[in-house]
């Protein structure tokens, strides 16, 4: 059963995407993935991997419709600054397909954390490979070439998502800065609850567990700007060493402004 909080989440995408003015492929494709059980289970079980195995921060259901989320709105803030996706300056698509592939990738980008941490965003692909071909089917039942570019641009989205590998694409460069702002306090708790021994990795969730908030909405010189609060200076870790490195390596970085702040005082900017 699913958790209030993955209810909400879902009622969120699914809003945020009606009031876009789309022809409904984006919305009928969220529907699917956010109802579909295979999808479901596996992401249940890649949390119950990262949290318990390896006590790491949440990477489940909660986690990437999070990122589908950041993904669909920094998405809107390019189209209405007039910033062209990679498929529609290619002529191979417009906007909205774009948007498709940017919510196959958000929503399956983790899939491979089932497996473990190392290369996981490898062992994410080839999962997310037939769940995407099956609902592609559904809904661009019309055009093989569609679904073939769509696939693609997903692919390479999850592929590199973690920042380690050269990508190309703008859509994909969006899944990149998406998953880093999911890193506000509740992706830590489960695990500090669980395991209070420091251990490897442990700075990660104190500096998470600081961040009180990550804003996205529209800059005021460039079309994307990103506000991170923390309630201490640990936080500074989870942006410098996650967050920047993404953006860094982002095909979106042109387009981002990015300031964090510890609450009460004056905000530093990096991009």
């Amino acid at each position: 059963m699913r958790s209030q909080k993955e209810l909400s989440m879902d009622n969120k995408i699914i809003e945020s995407l009606k009031t876009m003015n789309l022809s409904g492929k984006a919305l009928a494709v969220a529907k699917l993935l956010l109802e579909d059980e295979e999808i479901q289970a596996v992401q249940e079980y890649a949390n119950t991997v990262s949290l318990i195995r390896l006590g790491f921060n949440d990477h489940g259901p909660v986690h990437m419709r999070t990122v589908v989320r950041n993904a669909i709105l920094m998405s809107e803030l390019l189209r209405q600054a007039g910033i062209k996706m990679n498929l529609l300056k290619e002529e191979c698509g417009d906007f909205e397909d774009s948007l498709v592939a940017i919510i196959f990738a958000s929503m399956l980008h983790d899939l491979g954390m089932s497996v473990g941490r190392q290369d996981h965003e490898l062992h994410s692909t080839y999962m997310a490979y037939p769940m995407i071909d099956r609902i592609l089917a559904a809904v661009y039942p019309e055009s093989i070439q569609k679904r073939v570019i769509i696939r693609s641009l997903a692919i390479e989205g999850i592929f590199g998502h973690m920042g380690n590998r050269t990508i190309n694409s703008l859509e994909a460069g969006i899944i990149q800065v998406a998953d880093g702002c999911d890193m506000t306090k509740g992706r830590a708790r489960i695990p500090m609850m669980l395991n209070n021994a420091p251990r490897v990795g442990h700075i990660h969730q104190f500096s998470a567990n600081s961040i009180e908030e990550v804003k996205i909405q529209a800059g005021q010189e460039k079309p994307i700007r990103i506000d991170v609060s923390m309630s201490s200076e640990v936080g500074f870790f989870q942006v410098e060493e996650v967050l920047l490195v993404k953006i860094a390596a982002s095909t979106a970085k042109p387009f981002i402004e990015l300031y964090a702040q510890v609450i009460n005082s004056p905000a530093r900017q990096y991009l």
